[in-house]
Order: C-alpha cells, then sequence, then structure tokens
C-alpha cells in the first residue's frame, strides 16, 4: 500500500489530491493543523513528527495575494509589502517545505509541486502579475534546484513542478476561462507525476512541458 503526504491538504486542489490518491493519505494544512509554512521551526516539527518514507508527497501551497491585495496589472501598482508576502508564502515556504519534506521521501518516491504556468518566463507573453510570476518563477528555480540535489540521494526519485489548469476554486471565481473541476485536475496530476520517467521537469495538467 501506497503511503502519501499532501500538504497544502485544505485548498481546494490540495483536498482533492488527498481523494485521488490511492493508499495511506496524511495531509497537513493550516485550518486543520496549524501549518504556517513561513515558520520554518513549525514546519520542522509537523513534518518532523511524521513518520516515513512516502511513496508520493504533493505540495500544494501558495497564494494569489495577501488578503485586500490583487495581483499587479502594472508596475505602478507593485507594492513592496505585497510583493514580499507573495514571496514570503510562494517562493520561501515552498523552500521550507522542501527542506524538510525531502528526508520523508521514498528513495524511489514521487514529490510534486504545485506551481503555474504564469511562473514560466519563457511563456510570458502578457506581463502583469509581477509579484506572482515572480514567486512562482523562483519557486520553480527551487523545484529544480531540489530535484538535481536529490539525485544524489534519492537516485530513483522524480521530483516535478506542476501546472494544475485553471482550477473552479476561490482563487478563480471572477475568470471567466473554462475551468476544470478540482478532482478532475488533481486525478490529472497525480498521473503525470506517477507516470514522469525524468525527474526536475515542468508540466501541465495533460502532461505537456511547459518551458521556464
Amino acid at each position: 500500500m501506497k503511503r502519501n503526504l499532501v500538504i497544502g491538504a485544505s485548498g481546494g486542489i490540495g483536498a482533492a489530491m488527498v481523494q485521488a490518491m490511492d493508499g495511506d493519505t496524511i495531509g497537513l494544512s493550516r485550518s486543520v493543523n496549524g501549518l504556517d509554512v513561513c515558520d520554518d521551526a513549525g514546519v520542522a516539527r509537523l513534518i518532523g513528527d511524521l513518520d516515513g518514507p512516502f511513496d508520493r508527497i504533493f505540495v500544494a501551497v501558495g497564494i494569489l495575494a495577501p488578503e485586500g491585495a490583487a495581483p499587479e496589472k502594472s508596475l505602478a501598482a507593485i507594492d513592496p509589502d505585497v510583493m514580499a508576502r507573495v514571496f514570503a508564502v510562494n517562493t520561501i515556504g515552498v523552500a521550507t517545505v522542501l527542506k524538510h519534506a525531502a528526508r520523508k521521501l521514498a528513495a524511489n518516491g514521487r514529490l510534486g509541486v504545485l506551481t503555474a504556468r504564469v511562473g514560466s518566463i519563457g511563456d510570458n507573453n502578457l506581463g502583469g502579475w509581477h509579484s506572482y510570476r515572480a514567486s512562482k518563477a523562483a519557486a520553480n528555480q527551487i523545484i529544480r534546484g531540489a530535484a538535481l540535489e536529490m539525485k544524489r540521494t534519492h537516485r530513483d526519485a522524480v521530483v516535478l513542478a506542476l501546472h494544475p489548469g485553471t482550477v473552479e476554486t476561490s482563487f478563480t471565481a471572477n475568470y471567466k476561462a473554462k475551468k476544470l473541476q478540482p478532482t478532475e485536475s488533481a486525478q490529472m496530476l497525480l498521473d503525470v507525476l506517477d507516470s514522469a520517467t525524468e525527474t526536475g521537469g515542468f508540466y501541465d495538467y495533460a502532461g505537456k512541458p511547459i518551458p521556464w
């Protein structure tokens, strides 16, 4: 039986991933466990208390913008305090989680981190959303570096950055684009994670590679 860990399990995609995974699944979240990805000691304690190893670890933490703020439409709209908070969660928070979760991954385990297509520098044709884009691009670099580092300790493991598509969650409540249901996106992401043969990639929910 597979053992799974979902970090960020109370969000739309995180909760759906808990349901999609077969086997024994543990979820960690702010609302249930008090998980604060900006608190290194707290993350260390919560993850450290878990009995590993895990066959799959899925990280689904992040914010679009702090409460009361929104993604910037122009450079003039950048607020340094808002940008710092977005980076604190989306980049430093992800790095902190990986720092502690990597030790709990099985030697041939699968580690997927929820990121976003808008974090792609090569795919950015619209501009705007500066804090969110930059924080996700930086998170992608952390994920890529983690995958390369873990080759030395987890030779058969796979670590991926994953884009979920536009999913029906509170993040996308005002979007007019066609949306995937969280359960649909989660199952497709899980299929991509399970079927990947190489570590260190950036893929969308359909398994298509995304440029960095």
